[in-house]
């Protein structure tokens, strides 16, 4: 390590470009980690929080299941019957666009999700009352469409219809598709579903989008599948059906993985470059009688210091943005994600001046004595 800090002291003006770049790839590490948990977080926090460990769709649905899946009343009452069932309820999810009523008359965009206002998935309320005393139009509203200015006794316009709803209570942060969750007796969401303005017909009684379940392991998914026509996934699972969500999540891994490739070429095209200019003074240490080990520990141990420095400088400037950033900007830090950015950047870092430094290698002691002449 002699070498190594003495070399690090005397060009301190390259190892602080080399840093700077590597610090500036790990802001942009932090800020990137950061939008994917956000992005993913108003993508399908709603569906995260749901009290399920599985839903079935319609086995004819693809896709974007939440939008093309229609269940059937008799299907989730066959589905809570069968073995290895513990809990089973019919889950309604639609995109609908709301209007506040009142001076303001302000437009809104909700996600909402129909459930049976005494079945497991209605919410607890933060505020306000329950579902079950919500009446036939009340809905409870997350702190998403809070932020938007509605409030506990408001009253909105919905869907094609007009639907008339009352705000009867509020719950945590919860979202859809990037936009704010309300929750709605199963009945209400089928007007709103099918735009009927007044009593839903008894054919559309009883739908909806999804069926939430709680499964046993010894659940067999498959047959009971194949007996009722559905197609059941696990909670992680189903985050593919949230519009967007795949090709956001697709789009930003890839953005990581060029950003983390191109962390490991810089460090180890800047590290072939100084080892080349240092080609006299490592011969002259192995005619001294240093080992090519030791030399390459050396090296290493350098290569080491400028990246925990530059990647922990880095580090601390991209949680600064990023809570400058939290919420005028989908943004989430998680200490998780932030580490493993950091702890990738390091690794893929040491990975590209590894190979950099092998030319220590086959540098001959000769070289000193000026064989190369």
């Amino acid at each position: 390590m002699f070498l190594a800090l003495r070399d690090l002291r005397f060009a301190r003006g390259r190892f602080a470009l080399i840093g700077a770049v590597v610090a500036m790839i790990a802001v942009l590490g932090v800020i990137l980690s950061g939008l994917a948990s956000g992005l993913a977080d108003s993508g399908v926090s709603a569906l995260r929080g749901l009290p399920a460990t599985h839903l079935a769709f319609d086995k004819s649905a693809s896709g974007e299941l939440f939008s093309r899946s229609t269940i059937t009343q008799s299907t989730w009452q066959k589905w809570a019957t069968q073995p290895g069932v513990r809990k089973a309820a019919p889950l309604g999810q639609q995109l609908v666009h709301a209007q506040l009523t009142g001076s303001g008359a302000k437009q809104l965009d909700l996600a909402v999700f129909g459930v049976e206002p005494t079945g497991f998935l209605a919410p607890s309320p933060t505020s306000g009352k329950p579902l079950s005393k919500a009446g036939a139009n009340g809905v409870l509203v997350s702190q998403d469409i809070v932020k938007e200015g509605v409030h506990v006794g408001d009253r909105l316009t919905v869907g094609q219809a007009g639907t008339p709803v009352t705000v009867v209570g509020t719950i945590g942060h919860a979202s859809f598709g990037h936009v704010g969750a309300v929750y709605a007796p199963l009945p209400l969401w089928q007007k709103l579903h099918y735009g009927l303005p007044g009593k839903v017909p008894a054919a559309a009684a009883g739908q909806a989008t999804a069926i939430a379940l709680k499964l046993d392991s010894s659940a067999d998914t498959p047959a009971i599948d194949k007996k009722l026509g559905t197609q059941t996934v696990d909670q992680a699972g189903a985050f593919a059906a949230s519009p967007g969500y795949t090709a956001e999540s697709s789009t930003m891994t890839l953005i990581r993985g060029f950003l983390y490739a191109i962390s490991a070429l810089v460090v180890g095209a800047f590290f072939t470059v100084w080892t080349i200019q240092r080609r006299q003074e490592i011969a002259l240490l192995k005619a001294m009688g240093a080992s090519t080990g030791y030399i390459l520990r050396d090296a290493l141990t350098q290569v080491t210091v400028v990246l925990l420095a530059a990647t922990a400088a880095g580090t601390a400037v991209g949680l600064a943005l990023g809570g400058a950033m939290n919420g005028s900007a989908p943004f989430s830090l998680q200490t998780s994600q932030v580490t493993l950015a950091g702890a990738l950047l390091i690794v893929l870092g040491l990975a590209g001046a590894v190979v950099a430094v092998r030319r220590i290698t086959k540098v001959q002691a000769l070289t000193a004595l000026g064989a190369n002449r």
